[in-house]
């Protein structure tokens, strides 16, 4: 078998047996602090006017993201605090809307992680999203890539979804895989580190196992051998110990 036939097999094997993590919306609120240290405790970083959203109402306040963890601070109330050791993972699914995963179990004895589902009056600048992202360190999902990131390869899009889709490019970069959507609605950027699997099954056919979410692109232009090998060493290759022989093949099952 060629060995771009076995990268390719090996990788859908790799993806048909990860477990898809899924992110159930609930409604939320979380233990304020004691009082009395609300005035003495002065946030600092980027913050923006928001509201936490529940199932039945939601919450106006200021949500502050700064080097030691996310705060919300309601026009009435207590302050919520997380530390970003208690944070599971964020969702950015637009640069205005911001979910936070805390390992907090769910009210009411139901299952899955508590969320806190935010809306931003600022959008996040360029870059921002990416920045918070990896403060957390863990999985997560960014629709908001940098679309003036640098990267070394380029491949028009199309990400087809029940609903319709989006056409957008596939961009390759050192720091990870971005797709830019245009409209920027169903855009991403994955990190190596939020990367599980990758499949490229054909040319024209590219696919990202993520570790809390599948993407599944359409390419225009055909990805070659080498980005496909490129891709595949950043994800696989250190935890393999994959290498090239003196005579320039490859040796080991991809």
């Amino acid at each position: 078998m060629p060995d771009r036939d076995r990268k390719r097999v090996l990788g859908l094997t790799l993806l048909a047996s990860a477990m898809l993590g899924a992110l159930v919306p609930s409604p939320a609120h979380s233990q304020g602090a004691p009082a009395g240290q609300e005035a003495a405790h002065q946030p600092t970083g980027w913050q923006t006017k928001a509201r936490l959203r529940g199932s039945w109402r939601s919450t106006p306040g200021t949500l502050f993201v700064g080097e030691q963890g996310v705060e919300f601070h309601p026009a009435r109330g207590s302050p919520v605090r997380w530390s970003f050791l208690e944070i599971k993972s964020v969702v950015l699914s637009t640069p205005r809307r911001f979910t936070l995963v805390s390992y907090e179990n769910r009210r009411w004895k139901h299952p899955g992680d508590r969320q806190f589902r935010f809306e931003l009056n600022d959008p996040l600048r360029p870059g921002a999203a990416e920045e918070r992202v990896a403060r957390v360190g863990k999985p997560a999902i960014n629709g908001d890539p940098d679309p003036k990131a640098r990267s070394f390869a380029d491949i028009p899009a199309r990400h087809r979804t029940r609903t319709g889709g989006s056409n957008g490019v596939l961009r390759l970069r050192e720091e990870g895989i971005d797709y830019v959507a245009a409209g920027g609605r169903d855009s991403r950027s994955w990190r190596w580190t939020d990367i599980q699997t990758l499949a490229n099954p054909d040319p024209y056919h590219f696919r990202v196992g993520a570790y809390l979410e599948i993407f599944d692109l359409e390419l225009k232009q055909p990805m070659t051998l080498e980005i496909f090998d490129r891709l595949w060493d950043r994800v696989y290759g250190r935890g393999l110990n994959l290498g090239r022989s003196d005579g320039g093949e490859h040796h080991g099952e991809k």
